[in-house]
């Protein structure tokens, strides 16, 4: 707690929309993904939990469960493995569930392509549709400048899907940070629809379009990054 505290002071973190994340029941919440290191999704949950008093369980990438030392810090700040299996068990739980729809796509991409969300992946959909629970869009600016990524390492002859970033900094520059929470999204579908490939996928890429633009808009109104 105390750590985020000063990483908030540290990037002069502002908050919107907290009042959108529901104070009880199951709900997605799905920021966009970079800066490589993770920080965005610790902060995301931190904020959260300091602005509802709730605590997210953030689905998280493989990497973190590599190791045994890695795996126990992650489950201490409230990470999980990101599988359909871990998703539905939390919001069958009523519990708010964190979910990254581009994955390491966002995370992993180079800066050049910083506040260009990479494609979707459906998953947030379906889980949507299997709990009829409502999804956030979230927005989190900073942190594509907070850690410069230069490039991404394809390691599938390694092993298969194996993405890793190239970081110019390990350390945090001190970028300025916002989180936006955005109305919540009720889907109007039935549990059932969530078996209709070419439906899932179209909303996946409108909630994908609004984001955007949003994120679009956001980015042209910062009068400075650093100062």
């Amino acid at each position: 707690y105390v750590t985020m505290e000063l990483a908030r002071r540290y990037f002069r973190l502002r908050v919107e929309g907290i009042e959108h994340i529901p104070r009880r029941g199951p709900a997605l919440v799905t920021p966009n993904h970079s800066g490589y290191s993770g920080f965005d999704a610790m902060l995301l949950s931190h904020e959260i939990f300091r602005g509802t008093g709730r605590l997210p369980r953030v689905l998280t990438h493989r990497y973190w469960y590599l190791t045994k030392l890695t795996a126990i810090h992650a489950e201490k700040i409230g990470f999980i493995e990101a599988t359909a299996r871990n998703g539905l068990k939390h919001l069958s739980k009523n519990n708010l569930v964190v979910l990254f729809p581009e994955g390491e796509r966002g995370n992993f991409k180079p800066t050049t392509k910083r506040y260009h969300l990479q494609k979707f992946r459906t998953g947030f959909i379906r889980l949507a549709l299997y709990k009829q629970c409502p999804i956030i869009p979230t927005i989190i600016l900073g942190a594509e400048e907070t850690h410069i990524n230069l490039a991404q390492l394809k390691l599938d002859r390694i092993v298969p899907g194996l993405t890793l970033p190239v970081p110019l900094n390990i350390i945090p520059l001190p970028a300025k940070w916002k989180i936006k929470f955005l109305p919540p999204i009720y889907l109007p579908y039935e549990a059932s629809a969530a078996d209709d490939r070419e439906l899932v996928e179209d909303l996946a890429q409108d909630i994908r379009e609004k984001m955007q633009a949003v994120i679009s808009e956001e980015v042209s109104q910062r009068d400075s990054v650093f100062f």
